[in-house]
């Protein structure tokens, strides 16, 4: 049985973030609310002026294990998990001088933020692991019925708000959307553990995990979907060092598309495969034109070169700071849908600002590879396929040369360039290139063979001579 509303007595207070806690403790105790308290949250509300009991004093058994052992203690879980609608539950509790508790506001220590610092050693990482938390959490939002949990410091004043219009009670309603919330916590707590630990530790090379655990957090709600019918969202993946969208500055512009961030994340995972000054240009995934060469501007223009009619309305990306050179060539595009770049020199945002409607989006360590994913994974009903990333370079397949004669340097080089581009253009993808420029591509064809008649078609009198 649930209770419509609880009223709250009785609080535990042990949490690791202390944002805007202090306010929300005191207005706790000027209600009247008996507060628990734990370590250094306790020390922190007693000084300012807050009164609080110590949970040994609880417990009657000190914290131990250098404070691995604090609140796992049957006169701390009795309190959250008996039933306040069985009689015979608050019996027992009244048997062995155990009081309910009726909020706890608890979250847990910084695994994820330790992992993140560079070079962490393991055994500091183990030390992050929380276990009285997660605990209290689950057995609080297990009783949701008669106990209410925070887990965030973003739902104290939603809290505060309610208790003090209903006389300090919390309704189900609140009570139920907070036990989401905290499971959904610890999921996530538990997710990037089980992500660091299988990396850390016994996972042997190129064996599969038996469980695979991933944990995303809201980003932002988008208009729509791929298409205008379906709702979307963008989901941020929680992964400590993970570089990709979710990091990048969006300095102008109307609000990125499910399309436009589909295509953002293409620019960014072929410019990754190129270490000289690279552009790439996207339609629907897929490089409708792509150079390098010694200058952004230079490989700018040849991008563009390939295939200006289906650049209109594209995405472009680039591997360098845009220059002041390149932002002309830019601006001058004609209608662009978002620019992707490592940063942006002096004036050129200014200059960006004249389309206002245009996304301008920085992502300074969008060329490292460190934070890429290694395995890539595709939704399937009823499952996910999960493979490795596609790295391979051109001496990976120790190519044979079968024809009548070697290529000449030059050719080689281009061929290289081909190889690259090939890998993201949509099967079946054709790709032909001058030098280190895309002159036609074919992509997404059912048959080679009209793959090539359009990648030929693209390329017009370039396509005698190229690779």
């Amino acid at each position: 049985m649930s209770f419509e509303t609880i009223e709250v007595r009785r609080a535990l207070l042990s949490v690791a973030d202390k944002e805007n806690l202090v306010p929300f403790a005191r207005f706790l105790s000027q209600g009247g609310v008996e507060i628990l308290s734990t370590g250094g949250t306790a020390s922190l509300l007693a000084s300012q002026g807050i009164r609080v009991v110590a949970i040994e004093d609880v417990t009657g058994f000190p914290e131990i294990l250098g404070g691995r052992v604090k609140t796992l203690h049957p006169k701390i879980h009795g309190g959250l998990l008996a039933r306040r609608d069985l009689p015979e539950h608050q019996k027992e509790l009244e048997a062995h001088g155990i009081a309910p508790i009726d909020l706890i506001v608890v979250n847990l220590y910084p695994f994820s933020e330790t992992i993140a610092r560079p070079g962490v050693a393991l055994e500091e990482a183990i030390e992050q692991i929380d276990i009285g938390g997660v605990t209290l959490i689950r057995a609080a939002a297990k009783n949701y019925a008669s106990v209410a949990v925070a887990t965030s410091p973003e739902r104290y004043g939603e809290i505060q708000d309610e208790m003090r219009t209903s006389g300090g009670k919390i309704s189900l309603a609140t009570r139920r959307r907070l036990a989401v919330e905290a499971f959904q916590h610890t999921a996530e707590y538990d997710a990037i553990i089980a992500s660091f630990l299988e990396t850390r530790l016994a996972q042997a090379e190129g064996e599969w995990p038996r469980v695979r655990v991933s944990s995303y957090r809201l980003g932002y709600p988008l208009r729509y979907g791929e298409n205008p019918h379906q709702k979307a969202a963008f989901y941020q993946e929680l992964a400590p060092g993970v570089v990709g969208l979710a990091q990048a500055k969006v300095h102008q512009g109307k609000e990125l598309s499910f399309n436009n961030l589909y295509d953002l994340d293409a620019a960014l995972t072929i410019l990754r495969d190129f270490a000289e000054p690279t552009a790439c240009i996207i339609k629907h995934t897929n490089p409708c034109g792509l150079a390098s060469a010694e200058t952004l501007a230079e490989a700018y223009a040849k991008a563009l070169d390939c295939d200006p009619v289906s650049a209109f309305g594209s995405i472009i990306g680039v591997n360098r700071v845009v220059d002041l050179e390149t932002a002309e060539k830019i601006h001058t595009t004609g209608f662009v849908e978002a620019i992707l770049a490592p940063g942006y020199a002096s004036g050129v945002l200014e200059m960006f600002a004249a389309k206002k409607n245009r996304r301008v989006l920085e992502l300074p360590g969008m060329m490292r590879r460190e934070g890429y994913p290694a395995r890539v994974i595709k939704p399937l009903a009823g499952g996910i396929l999960v493979q490795e990333a596609d790295d391979a370079d051109w001496p990976d397949y120790e190519p044979k040369v079968v024809s009548r004669r070697s290529p000449t340097a030059e050719e080689e080089k281009a061929l290289r360039f081909a190889f690259k581009a090939a890998k993201h253009v949509k099967s079946n993808a054709i790709v032909l290139v001058q030098g280190t420029q895309t002159v036609g591509v074919g992509a997404g064809q059912m048959s080679r063979v009209d793959s090539s008649r359009l990648a030929i078609q693209k390329a017009g009198k370039r396509a005698k001579g190229s690779a």
